[in-house]
């Protein structure tokens, strides 16, 4: 048994997190797999996998981590977490981008600062960044949806606590358990998008003067149609002309966002993409839009 270890899965416990062992040294499961599942003892009524076999039990903790030095890994659906996990470029990678720095920036494109919240540094010089999930909300696990080299665990996903060690070092919290709340702006980009629409993309609008209506329409068409490689900036600029609109008041921003939401996801962009892009350019927009009489 490593003493630390065991403090590391009691911490972790009492902050109301299910913990599971890790196989020493690394972030693998030490449980075992359904092909191997003996039936007995928690298995006895059929299979547990690792989610399911996560605990808070102080003295299921003891005696799980009393058999050997096992790294901790936290359950985050059944703990109610979102982790954001922020990579470090790997050696071999061909740019210097740390997640931590896309992460930053998205937090400035929606107008907000990085939220402050329970941290922890990976061995691999990353950060993970905890927060509580709503209720009755199913988050699951990204892989770069949300920016390059940010992705998120949420149910069907775990985190390697702070304390555990692997040959690549110790992950360490960087900061007292305090754990905030998802920020609404960052669940709005985490919630599944409804389904892109099968066929030809139609825009329906009913707020709106006649030739904002007009240009919203025709700038979607234009973003439904972009070829790949080209997706992002043809919706970053069609949003921004359509701005000026918004601006002037002759077109509901909810409306303008929806339209292109809808024209971006039928071009093949994701639900995070578009939301992100839309925001940034309608911002701008709003923000550098001459008045109508100079127009």
């Amino acid at each position: 048994m490593n003493p630390q270890l065991l403090h590391a899965a009691l911490a972790a416990a009492e902050q109301g997190w299910r913990v599971f062992p890790l196989r020493p040294g690394t972030k693998r499961p030490a449980l075992h797999g359904e092909s191997r599942c003996p039936g007995t003892g928690p298995c006895v009524g059929g299979h547990r996998k690792w989610e399911d076999r996560a605990t808070c039990d102080p003295d299921r903790i003891r005696a799980a981590w009393s058999r050997g030095p096992y790294n901790v890994g936290i359950a985050c659906g059944p703990s109610r977490l979102l982790v954001i996990d922020l990579d470090a470029p790997k050696d071999n990678s061909s740019t210097d981008a740390h997640g931590a720095t896309t992460f930053k920036a998205l937090c400035e494109r929606a107008g907000h600062s990085v939220p402050d919240t329970y941290r922890v540094r990976t061995a691999s010089r990353g950060e993970h960044l905890y927060f509580i999930a709503p209720d009755r909300v199913r988050l699951a696990n990204t892989a770069g949806t949300v920016g390059e080299l940010v992705d998120t665990r949420a149910a069907g996903g775990y985190v390697v606590a702070a304390g555990s060690l692997t040959p690549a070092g110790m992950y360490e919290s960087l900061c007292g358990p305090r754990t905030a709340p998802v920020p609404g702006w960052l669940l709005s980009i985490l919630q599944p998008a409804p389904a892109a629409p099968v066929g030809p993309f139609r825009v329906t609008v009913t707020d709106g003067s006649r030739a904002a209506v007009a240009a919203l329409e025709a700038e979607c068409a234009v973003v439904a149609a972009a070829p790949d490689g080209r997706r992002n900036a043809t919706l970053n600029r069609c949003a921004f002309k359509v701005g000026r609109f918004v601006a002037w008041g002759d077109l509901p921003r909810q409306t303008a966002e929806d339209a292109f939401q809808g024209a971006g996801q039928a071009a093949g962009l994701t639900a995070a993409e578009c939301r992100i892009t839309i925001r940034s350019a309608l911002d701008s927009s709003q923000r550098t839009a001459r008045t109508r009489e100079s127009a």
